[in-house]
């Protein structure tokens, strides 16, 4: 079975018996509860795709590792083509779902995997890559749901990691014996991890000799004995809950983006789904790595989605309110599509760029550089999207009113009178395409993609230790032919 139906997904996922928690109780049934409803409907959809004719060569491929078609999600790019490829996923999931695809951070994490297993087993003589390769046979042969974990809640930035007064501020090896090991802390901000069926955890940072316990890189079942989801809870998950129809909302199937405190409590991880522990100079590696791949994801491809379903937004506004002829609503709207198309060209450029790393690993990453601008870019430039849109939308955007008044006797004929526009579309619509609008420009997105795949400065640092300007100063330097420096 390399591709599960959804309705196989969503069986699969009522054997789960995740712990987790959301205002402050207890969420007896993820597939119940209306919040970590979405998450489940985002990665079905996953499901669904792969199985459709029209988008199946975007949501599958061939994997040589068990002959047979696999979720693209589930895949480790092996050539360019392969990064153009999740480009392309990534603005599809994005622009469908108009929130996160939860399997993207897992997607990237086995790209991380892949290539440092290899480098490690190749410098140091250990097993790790035929046991990650393993691993993931069986995710492409069941067609798993993973998610990935990096983020740490971390101790005060100015001391090193062995003088924070809590040891377990990050992940750390607690216990070792000839089964496994047990691993104590936890991963912040994680992306829909308690509706997945797996959860790989990779190293947030560097590590020195005698953080030994803290490099350490693994997979896990999501309902494991001793991990616990504390989930976010805002002011869209209050609506959600308190909503008599799910229509009203302004994303209904997939809602906002949804993560969790993930709490791992003397948790055991057998050998066999350990794939890295105790080489403290490969933790950067798969930090490394697993960034070049993200921030491709996160910006050049997903944003890229997410943008157009805002400028949908904002053409049909335009068009319910007569604005066609405009013209400063279409120079908005073309300054929109020139910073969504810059993300894309800096999304494609990442995956056409990229190259094997390590080379001989058989594992492809896109361009360092390319993949941090268009993270980078794509910060200021979803912002600058999200203002533009809520001047095009207007007040109405956040001065609304519930669309549950349409059905209210009292007031619906003048709701339906005043918020029409003298258009001809009816009432309904107009305030959907509002409350759409309500989620992206005051929703989670804007604080989201900011700081998603890290924030600002990681990139910014990150083009700092890879650009050295060696080829533009030697540019100059034949241009005007200058003499080489005299050494005494």
């Amino acid at each position: 079975m390399a591709l599960m139906t959804p309705e196989q997904f969503e069986q699969s996922l009522k054997a789960r018996k995740p712990r987790v928690f959301m205002n402050g109780k207890l969420v007896e049934n993820i597939l119940e509860n209306r919040n970590t409803r979405t998450v489940v409907e985002a990665n079905k959809a996953s499901y669904e795709w792969a199985l459709d004719p029209r988008y199946k060569d975007i949501m599958s491929c061939h994997s040589p590792l068990i002959d047979d078609v696999v979720n693209r999600y589930t895949h480790v790019s092996a050539s360019t083509d392969d990064l153009m490829k999740k480009a392309e996923a990534g603005t599809f999931t994005a622009e469908t779902l108009g929130t996160c695809i939860y399997r993207c951070v897992g997607y990237d994490t086995f790209h991380a995997l892949a290539g440092t297993t290899w480098e490690m087993d190749k410098d140091l003589g250990t097993a790790y890559h035929p046991r990650f390769l393993e691993y993931l046979k069986m995710v492409q042969r069941e067609d798993l749901s993973v998610a990935g974990a990096l983020t740490e809640p971390r101790g005060k930035r100015s001391q090193k990691t062995l003088d924070w007064p809590d040891p377990f501020l990050s992940l750390k090896v607690v216990d070792k014996n000839d089964d496994g090991i047990f691993v104590r802390g936890a991963k912040i901000n994680i992306s829909g991890a308690y509706a997945s069926h797996e959860l790989v955890v990779l190293p947030q940072s560097s590590h020195v000799q005698g953080e030994e316990d803290y490099a350490v890189a693994f997979a896990t079942p999501t309902d494991a004995p001793g991990i616990t989801y504390v989930c976010q809870y805002s002011a869209y998950s209050a609506e959600r809950d308190g909503a008599d129809d799910l229509e009203e909302l302004g994303n209904p199937r997939f809602g906002q983006r949804e993560t969790s405190l993930v709490i791992f409590d003397k948790v055991f991880v057998p050998w066999n789904r350990v794939f890295h522990c105790g080489e403290v100079k490969y933790s950067a590696k798969f930090v490394t790595r697993f960034a070049k791949t993200h921030r491709m994801t996160c910006g050049g491809t997903c944003k890229v989605g997410f943008m157009n379903q805002i400028i949908g937004a904002c053409s049909l506004i335009q068009e319910y309110k007569g604005l066609e002829k405009v013209s400063h609503i279409n120079d908005q709207l073309t300054e929109m599509v020139v910073l969504r198309e810059t993300g894309r060209a800096c999304g494609m450029a990442a995956a056409i760029k990229g190259k094997e790393d390590p080379p001989g690993s058989g594992v492809y990453l896109p361009d360092e550089v390319m993949g941090n601008v268009a993270k980078l870019n794509i910060c200021n430039s979803f912002w600058r999207v999200m203002a533009l849109a809520g001047d095009i939308g207007g007040g109405l955007v956040v001065t609304m009113p519930s669309l549950k008044e349409l059905k209210n006797p009292e007031v619906k004929d003048y709701v339906n009178e005043f918020y029409s526009f003298g258009s001809d579309e009816p009432t309904e619509n107009i305030m959907k395409v509002h409350k759409l609008l309500q989620n992206w420009t005051a929703g989670q997105h804007g604080v989201g993609t900011w700081h998603g795949a890290g924030p600002v400065m990681a990139q910014k640092i990150a083009l700092q230790r890879v650009v050295k300007f060696d080829r533009e100063k030697d540019i100059v330097k034949h241009t005007l032919k200058l003499k080489e420096k005299v050494h005494s």
